[in-house]
């Protein structure tokens, strides 16, 4: 992909999900943060003490379910999002930084982080393989990559309904059918563990780098 093709797309990318941003906590926070919550905080109860990146931290819903006392790298692609997430940072219990960054374009070095964490995020990056493989960069070898993704499903009629509706969903905010784990294989990882929260559709995927 050519330059000038990856800062359009991180402009798109950008200007979506910040149009998105003066409501998401009405949209989401309310719902399925409250809905899924007990599942994040046994998934992020695993942060550690080493190296932590979250990705994508968005209005910082999230944050309530971190444990105290870790220092988390945090980053986003809206500026707006970030806005939101600034005052739920600085009540937390333990050390964030937030940045605005694009997970195609991560400003770290290689072999940096002990664990990454992702909420709700591969279902919106451009490039899904590319981004994991971007996060892999980053990751010490045998790191772990933590997800809690929603993601398409292998049953009909649920696979029909969400293809359906990912190209409506895809302009305002995320597709609704990846296939997240394949992806996470694809980039490179290795699998651990697999746990479906709810149908095949919301889960959560352990994966190391070898």
């Amino acid at each position: 992909m050519t330059n000038s093709n990856s800062i359009s797309r991180a402009l798109a990318t950008r200007s979506k999900w910040d149009k998105a941003a003066p409501t998401f906590d009405l949209m989401a926070g309310e719902g399925a943060e409250k809905r899924w919550k007990p599942d994040k905080l046994k998934l992020f109860s695993r942060m550690g003490e080493g190296n932590i990146l979250f990705m994508a931290l968005g209005t910082g819903l999230d944050i309530a379910c971190f444990p105290p006392h870790r220092h988390i790298n945090a980053i986003d692609i809206s500026p707006e999002m970030l806005k939101h997430a600034r005052p739920r940072a600085e009540q937390y219990n333990g050390d964030i930084d937030i940045a605005v960054m694009d997970v195609h374009e991560l400003e770290f070095e290689d072999n940096y982080f002990d664990q990454i964490f992702t909420s709700c995020s591969f279902c919106s990056v451009p490039d899904p393989i590319e981004g994991l493989q971007s996060l892999k960069r980053v990751l010490k070898p045998g790191g772990e990559l933590l997800m809690f993704e929603h993601t398409g499903s292998a049953f009909f009629p649920f696979n029909f309904m969400l293809n359906i509706m990912t190209p409506l969903s895809s302009k305002v905010g995320p597709d609704m059918n990846r296939p997240t784990v394949d992806n996470v294989r694809k980039a490179g990882f290795t699998i651990i563990e697999v746990n479906n929260i709810f149908l095949d559709v919301v889960k959560t995927i352990r994966a190391h780098k070898n």
